[in-house]
Parts: structure tokens; sequence; C-alpha cells
């Protein structure tokens, strides 16, 4: 089975010398070494654990402390995007035992510099092979990978406690297990590689959705050009298949079950299938001007469509050695279909998913953090250029002629790249620094070592320094019977709304409504429950209407109202706070009976059993799409409830 094109596989091949190859080989095992410690080197300097990193710690927590995957304890809610990271992070702590913070700064690390070396591998084999019939010492030398470590977002989310380590380590492992798939071992013309690799590629694509929902484009793609290719058994296929689907299919079902939603909470928080296209473009223009992204583009494709050119005679002396007799109809169709496994559909493969993710991006308008979500669709268009091939001209062909002119021109273009990227990676994108301007776009890490004052925030007690933190953590202490904490303007004190008397032993627990759930969860006991207005970890807030025009990612505000209402505290005045209507909560508490409102919040909160696992299951496409008003007066409208008495 040799399932390959022959225009790509032909049998023609040129012996080079073994000292050229020694010497190719030493370039490029040093290019890997320089650009896997500059990612490792750039992640380090910009070291920290965003708020939003932090977010996923407080689920590990629940998860070591056998409370399950929750952020709540007794909410089953789903309030981290990327399933694999959760529990990579959790794995991670349980066998350390070590600080969570210190686990995900380890694991970021290791994720970010493994996928730079699993990018230049993949593009290695990808260059040996179209090169194999050149007889010329050809140096793969280090450039879509320098592109990416260059663009300073790149280095600040290659910590952050968020997944972009693991995405891009997933593009790195799925790029190079493709190529491999379409190319022969280098210096072979053996078969391609058979069923094990082939089931273990399928594996590695089906996790896709788990490492981020999105990520599913380029999973059902690769496995898409697994499945059709020609020259498999039918066994084979149906393996691919089981063996593809069983985590992800799996756990979906358990997903859909135990939180009664198909997809994260965050993506219901956040409207993740609404169209913002205007701001997802100023976020684009955001990422790509300041630092000049197009120029390195433009020459990285103007490189690789000179060697291509270049490297056309070699090709075609290999095509006509392979081609069929055209009047030979089956070898002909067999061809045809061959062209599925091949380097170049691996590579169309790789950037058409690139650019698929940044249209996703750009639809739902981006991210508020500056370039995050542009990062894995950036990488994925770098990974055909991670390197590129220079070709040295033989001594005796140096002078004014064709191959010196295209040598120089290559040196040249590589050269101007590797300025830019020295240029580029001392750039501030963000010319409004740390402060979130018209856009609603900040550079997240600067914002956090502004306010917390730490150059390097990666411990929770680093954001104790954040404004309210440590009146948040001392109002908690002096308030023993419990109650429901709200910010006020001032950065040192909070409203405390206190809970109806009798006070159980104990106290009646707290609540605290504030939209940082990473630093506010991480500095409070697991018995403190956080909840927020734009409803990541709160399934109220999550099923609000969006404001259309609300900053990116923050478009969704409840009102401290319901809040009261759902959980019991004392909801009038003087223990309610004067900002609050008597009316509006009395109304909330109403709309809170609408029955569809009420088997939602069931849904995730109400005790888990076969009976509700079932409706979950057949339910949770409908509870995704679920909205409530965001005023209780046109909730209790909606819901055609009767309206409260008056008060007073």
């Amino acid at each position: 089975m040799r399932g390959v094109d022959d225009t790509e596989a032909g049998p023609f091949r040129t012996v080079r010398s073994p000292r050229r190859d020694r010497f190719a080989g030493g370039v490029f095992a040093t290019g890997v070494v320089v650009a896997a410690l500059l990612m490792f080197w750039g992640a380090w300097e910009r070291r920290w654990i965003a708020d939003d990193g932090l977010i996923v710690l407080r689920t590990v927590r629940n998860l070591l402390a056998g409370n399950g995957p929750v952020f709540n304890v007794g909410e089953r809610v789903e309030a981290n995007t990327s399933t694999a990271w959760t529990y990579i992070v959790y794995a991670g702590g349980w066998l350390t035992g070590i600080r969570l913070e210190y686990v995900v700064l380890t694991i970021a690390l290791v994720l970010s510099t493994t996928a730079i070396v699993l990018a230049m591998f993949g593009a290695a084999r990808l260059y040996r092979w179209r090169l194999r019939a050149s007889s010329a010492t050809v140096l793969l030398l280090p450039a879509g990978v320098l592109v990416y470590i260059a663009v300073p977002p790149a280095r600040d989310f290659a910590t952050s406690g968020l997944e972009s380590c693991l995405v891009i380590c997933w593009l790195g492992l799925l790029w190079l297990l493709m190529v491999r798939w379409a190319t022969p071992t280098p210096g072979r013309d053996g078969p391609l590689p058979g069923t094990l690799p082939i089931l273990a590629t399928a594996f590695v694509a089906g996790l896709g959705p788990l490492v981020r929902p999105e990520l599913a484009i380029v999973a059902v793609l690769a496995l898409a050009m697994l499945f059709l290719a020609p020259g498999l058994d039918v066994r084979v296929r149906v393996a691919m298949v089981a063996v593809a689907g069983a985590v992800p299919v799996g756990y979906q079902v358990w997903r859909m079950g135990y939180y009664g939603l198909p997809y994260p909470n965050t993506a219901v928080a956040k409207d993740a299938g609404g169209a913002k296209w205007s701001q997802g473009f100023d976020y684009l223009a955001n990422l790509v001007v300041p630092y000049a992204l197009w120029l390195p583009l433009l020459l990285l494709v103007g490189l690789v469509a000179l060697v291509l050119a270049t490297g056309r005679d070699g090709a075609s002396r290999a095509r006509r050695t392979a081609l069929p007799d055209p009047h030979d109809v089956r070898a002909t169709a067999v061809r045809a279909q061959n062209l599925l496994r091949t380097p170049t559909a691996v590579v169309v493969l790789f950037l058409g998913s690139g650019l698929l993710l940044a249209l996703y991006s750009l639809r739902v308008g981006g991210d508020f953090m500056h370039g995050r979500v542009l990062l894995p669709p950036l990488f994925c268009l770098l990974l055909p250029v991670a390197v590129v091939p220079l070709r040295i001209p033989e001594r005796a062909e140096l002078g004014n002629n064709r191959p010196t002119h295209v040598a120089a021109a290559l040196g040249l273009m590589w050269l101007t790249t590797v300025v830019w990227a020295a240029f580029a990676s001392n750039t501030t994108g963000m010319t409004e620094g740390a402060v979130v301007g018209r856009s609603g776009i900040v550079d997240e890490r600067a914002f956090y070592a502004l306010n917390t004052g730490h150059a390097h925030p990666i411990r929770a007690e680093d954001y104790l320094d954040y404004p309210r933190m440590r009146a948040m953590v001392e109002a908690i202490s002096n308030t023993p019977n419990g109650g429901l904490l709200l910010p006020t303007p001032s950065f040192d004190a909070w409203d405390v709304v206190p809970p109806p008397e009798p006070i159980p032993p104990g106290g009646a627990g707290h609540t605290v409504f504030f939209l940082n759930l990473g630093m506010t969860s991480m500095n409070t006991g697991l018995d403190v429950r956080v909840v927020d207005q734009m409803g990541l970890a709160y399934p109220l807030a999550a099923h609000t209407e969006r404001l259309e025009d609300g900053r990116i990612g923050h478009d969704k505000i409840l009102f401290p109202d319901w809040v009261v209402a759902d959980s019991g505290m004392v909801d009038v005045h003087p223990w309610l706070p004067g900002y609050l209507d008597e009316e509006w909560v009395a109304m909330a508490k109403t709309a809170l009976t609408c029955p569809e409102t009420r088997e939602l919040l069931d849904s995730s909160s109400a005790e888990l059993s076969w009976p509700l696992f079932k409706r979950n299951l057949r339910n949770a496409f409908e509870y995704a799409s679920y909205r409530i008003e965001r005023v209780p007066e046109y909730e209790i409208q909606r819901c055609d409830l009767p309206m409260p008495p008056p008060r007073g």
C-alpha cells in the first residue's frame, strides 16, 4: 500500500555527499535548539498567570477535593473552555502535590517549547521529501517559528494559565503526524506509514474539540482526509472512527448529561455563535498593524514560492519517471485518488484550517485580550514555513548565474525575516499600554502587572494587591454569619447583604459577586460561592441576552438584584444597599419561579440522578439556546407571570 501521489513520491532520488548531509543536519539541529531556547526564554521572561488562568485552578481544586469538575460546590458548571487543559493540570497537581500555580507554569513552558520543536520537525520532513531529487546541499533554517516567537502576545500566552500552550502543541503534533502520514521516511522509497501510525494520528486528531471547541474544524478536516485516503481496508476505517471518536464522543455524552449543555458554559456566556464582524476586524488590526505582521508573511510566501519554482526541474524529472500510461484509465483514476495522501494536501489542510479558524475568530469579534485568539490561526498558517530551505550552490556554480541569484535572494528574504523578528519582539503593540481603550482590547499581562504591582503575578496571593481583593478577604473574615458580598466604587470596601435569621450553626455561607472570578475564587475557600455578572460560572447570568454594544467578552451584565433574590439574602432596607431597589429584588424572586428558567437552573444545581441525567442529555441543546431578560419586570412579562404586589 503506497497510497501517495506519484508526482510527489516518485522513485527519482539523487545521492548527496554524507559530509554535506551531516553539515545540513547540524545546521537544522542548531536551529531547533536556538528556536526552542528562544521560546522558553521569551515565555519565562514574560511569565505570569492571568485571572482567567486562575479560574481553571478553582475547578482543579474542586477535583482534587473530590467535589467533581465544578467551579462552585453543588453547581455543575463547566467554567473552563478547554476540557483537556483542565484535566492535564489536574493530573499534574495530583501527581506532584505542589502548588497548582507552579504546576501550570511548568506544564505551559514545556508545551510551548515542544510546540516549536514539533512544528520544525514537521516542516523539515516536508522539505526533505520535496527536495529529495536535489543533489545540492539544502539548509533548513528556522523562519516561521521565529515569526511566531517574535510576536509579543505569543510569549505572553505561552504561560498565562490558559490553554494557548496546549493548543499550539496539539497543532504542532498533528502537523508532524500528518506530514509523516503523507511521506515515506526521507531517503527511502518504501511504503508510507501503516495502520498503527494512522490510528495514532486519528486519535490525536479526535482530541481537538477537547483541546478547544473550535479546533473541531481542524480535527474534522484531518479525520476526513485520513478516512477518505485510498488503499485502506474497511476494518482500518472502522477502527479509525472508533479510535478518533471514543474519547470526544464519550465525553460529549457525559458533558450533556452532567452539565446539561452541549459545550462549555463559557460558550453560552460569550454567545460563541454570535457575529460581531466589525469588532473582529478591529481585533485583527490590533494584532497585525503594530508589528507589521504582514511583512514576514509576505516574505515567507515569496521565499517558498521561489523554492518551489526553482525546484520544478527535479520534480519534473521525477514526474516523468512515474507518470502512468495516459491510455490506462484505471491507473489515472488511482493516481487522482492518491492526491489526497500527499504533502501538498497536508499543507492545504493546515493553511485552510488556519484561515477558517481566523474567520471564526473574526466573526465572533475576537477577544478582549490582545492577540490571544488569533495566535492558533497564526501558528497554523506558519507551520508549513516553520523552517525554510536554503539551497547552497556548488563552488563551481558560484558566479553571475541563476543558482547563485536564487540562493542570494532566498538568503536575503530569510535574513530580512530574522531582522523583522528582532525588531518586532521588542515592540509594544498596545500603545495605550495597560488601559482598556474604546476597542475594549487590552494588553492583559501589562494590565495585571500594573494593577497588582507585581511584574510576574503568578500566585493567587499576588492578586491580593489587585483593587478590592484584600478588602474582600477581610469582609469574609468579619462576617462569620455569611452574606452576599457586592463590590463598591471604593477599592477598600464591600457591601455585605446579610442572610435572614435564624442563622444556622457555622453561618449561612458567603457568596461573592464579582467580575474577576479567578482572583476571587483562588483567594477564598471552596465553601465560598463565587459568581459573576457575565456568567462564566453563573448560569443565570450566562443565559441573559447579549448587549450588542458591550465590551467584547464582557457583553453580559446581570443586575445584582437577581443575586440577592437567588442567594436568599435579606431583601429590604436598611440591610439592602441603598443602590438596590426592593421592588426589583421582589420581581427577580418572582421571575425565578418561571418554569422554564427553573428547569434550566435545576439541570445544573439539582441533585444528579439517572432521570435528570437523561433529561439533560435530551434537552442540552434547548438549554443552551434558552435566554432570559436582564430586567426582572420584562422577564415576568416574558414568562407570563403575575406581577408581585408593590412594597411599602
